[in-house]
């Protein structure tokens, strides 16, 4: 990114390094870090990124340019160790909104009815995701960005599956079987391109926008043939309208908020209330036919 390349920044790196992240400095560095920050694995290079990159973007403000990015991402104010403290906070309150979602959501269907185990499997796919885009958010490395692309991949692939389930699957259970493995075998192979050949940011955005967009397509076909049978089939038509244009937030791209909020952090906070929208679908207050089956039509 241009932050990254400029002199300005590269030189305080180096000098930051040299001076401070090697021998004495180095120990005298780790023994005033604060505990949180060591656990964690903030280190004194970290640091030196850190403090460097504000130094380049007090430089570009003072000058009049418009703020860089570095690394590919916005410069975030960090609060304590939460390196995008909005996008962090926001992900934390969408797994809390899935969990409590789901204990309401198994606390109404019984265990027999037709896509219940396809429902809770799907709440834990999606509470997966979200924790590891709450550590992603709050520590970035290669590590937790691979986590947080892999799960909420899975969660897109999963709200594909779901979404055939509860429109097609009760039919065909035979064609179901079939299409889950073919979404299995995508998943992993998917991954595996990302992990051993290439971490292809352009590939990965097409082939998640390309099952979501199929996803929103499919449930708001259905919903409009079933709108007349089923009176509250407006609040799923709701929630997967309401993604779509959430998702839409992703195309801006602008320095945060006082350092804090941006587009993506806009969009994890869009999408809180949509647990509680889609889940109220299919759960006290709807038909006992929907009430039996269906799942939220949730993107990571």
């Amino acid at each position: 990114s241009q932050g990254d390349r400029e002199p300005l920044y590269r030189e305080c790196l180096s000098r930051c390094e040299r001076q401070n992240c090697s021998g004495a400095a180095l120990r005298h560095f780790r023994a005033r870090q604060p505990l949180y920050m060591g656990l964690t694995g903030w280190t004194c290079r970290d640091e030196c990124k850190y403090e460097c990159m504000w130094l380049t973007v007090r430089r570009y403000q003072q000058g009049g340019h418009r703020v860089p990015q570095f690394h590919g991402k916005w410069p975030f104010s960090r609060f304590l160790f939460f390196q995008e403290p909005a996008s962090a906070f926001a992900s934390f309150l969408n797994g809390l909104a899935s969990l409590v979602m789901l204990l309401r959501y198994r606390a109404a269907v019984p265990p027999c009815a037709p896509t219940y185990p396809t429902c809770v499997a799907f709440a834990w796919v999606s509470l997966n995701a979200w924790f590891w885009s709450t550590v992603f958010h709050t520590r970035d490395t290669a590590l937790t960005e691979k986590l947080d692309y892999f799960c909420a991949s899975a969660v897109v692939l999963h709200s594909v599956y779901l979404c055939w389930v509860r429109t097609l699957g009760l039919q065909r259970p035979a064609l179901i079987s079939i299409f889950r493995a073919f979404l299995l075998l995508f998943l992993a192979a998917h991954i595996s391109y990302l992990s051993l050949v290439r971490f292809d940011y352009g590939y990965n955005l097409v082939a998640n926008a390309a099952a979501g967009t199929l996803t929103v397509a499919w449930w708001l076909r259905w919903c409009l043939c079933q709108g007349r049978r089923l009176p509250h089939v407006w609040k799923c038509a709701a929630a997967v309208l309401l993604l779509q244009a959430l998702a839409l937030l992703e195309l801006l791209d602008f320095p945060p908020l006082l350092w804090v909020l941006d587009a993506h952090a806009l969009w994890h906070i869009g999408t809180i209330p949509l647990n509680v929208l889609f889940y109220r679908w299919v759960t006290p207050g709807t038909p006992p036919r929907v009430k039996q089956g269906s799942g939220a039509p949730r993107a990571a």
